[in-house]
């Protein structure tokens, strides 16, 4: 009755999961809890194996994903681990839907980077900001650095003064705090962020998506405001005919929130938040460049 009834189940949900294999994941992850529990407490009317059977039925996704070591497993996700998945997994496809929308961008400017940004007035997102640049570096050399060496990037760049990763959700999920170096004048003060941060990919392009998150007890950083990331999307997606460059794609909202110090009585003007981000993403990809070369250099 209990595999019948999961079958049904699926086969309604099948095409909504098939789109969103993330939350394909964490529908697994939540009836193999609930499964688990039943076998747990001794039900006679449920086989232990019925986990492996149900990842069996909802697809090969599950399969291509092995657990990580340790605690960290799907079948033992807590329920706020789960909202982080959720998070990540909504962000991308927010995301996906954005880069899908080819109409109502405007030029900014071509940046110091060689980059070139434009922007567009997003419901429930306000101005979002794409720069484009193709970097002479293979897409797995990007992801490395970007995403499971993210608490280096402090490192090779001089805006952040600290990442570290407060917790890892299975292999494609973390949630972050960053921390902003001094900006010369301070005119908008350190920043610092809670993100959730998702891995996902589609053929050959490797998706970074980042949104806010709220981590308890994670108190306010003395000196800092507060800031948010309303999205982020890097994209890397090899260079057609030649896969040691990278074609490189980044989606970038944010909330800067209110400073003490900032101009205005306390407020940022939007003329001052439309020259800092973009200018933040040519910084951002000027540093990655100069690192990426270094590294290479013997």
């Amino acid at each position: 009755m209990l595999r019948a009834t999961v079958k049904l189940c699926c086969g309604i949900a099948h095409d909504h999961l098939r789109r969103l294999p993330g939350l394909k994941i964490t529908a697994v992850a939540a009836i193999q809890k609930d499964a688990r529990g039943l076998v747990a407490r001794g039900s006679c009317c449920l086989p232990s194996k019925i986990p492996h059977y149900i990842q069996k039925l909802m697809g090969k996704e599950t399969a291509a994903c092995p657990e990580p070591a340790g605690d960290v497993s799907p079948s033992r996700f807590s329920s706020v681990d789960l909202s982080y998945i959720t998070q990540g997994e909504t962000a991308l496809q927010r995301a996906l839907s954005i880069l899908q929308q080819h109409t109502g961008w405007q030029a900014e400017t071509m940046l110091d980077a060689g980059a070139a940004v434009s922007s567009a007035a997003l419901p429930g997102l306000g101005k979002v900001f794409r720069a484009e640049v193709v970097l002479a570096v293979p897409v797995a050399r990007l992801h490395r650095e970007l995403f499971e060496r993210i608490e280096q990037m402090p490192q090779w760049n001089p805006t952040l003064s600290r990442v570290k990763v407060l917790q890892r959700v299975g292999t494609d999920t973390l949630v972050t705090h960053e921390v902003t170096a001094p900006s010369p004048g301070n005119l908008v003060g350190q920043r610092d962020f809670v993100s959730v941060r998702h891995r996902g990919r589609r053929e050959t392009a490797v998706y970074l998506v980042g949104t806010a998150t709220h981590v308890e007890p994670l108190p306010l950083q003395e000196g800092c405001i507060r800031a948010e990331s309303r999205l982020s999307c890097i994209v890397l997606q090899p260079l057609a005919g030649d896969p040691g460059r990278t074609r490189f794609t980044w989606l970038l909202s944010m909330d800067l929130k209110a400073s003490a110090t900032a101009l205005l009585g306390g407020w940022i003007p939007t003329s001052v938040i439309n020259r800092i981000l973009p200018q933040s993403q040519a910084d951002f990809i000027k540093h990655l460049r100069r690192h990426l070369s270094a590294a290479a250099c013997p």
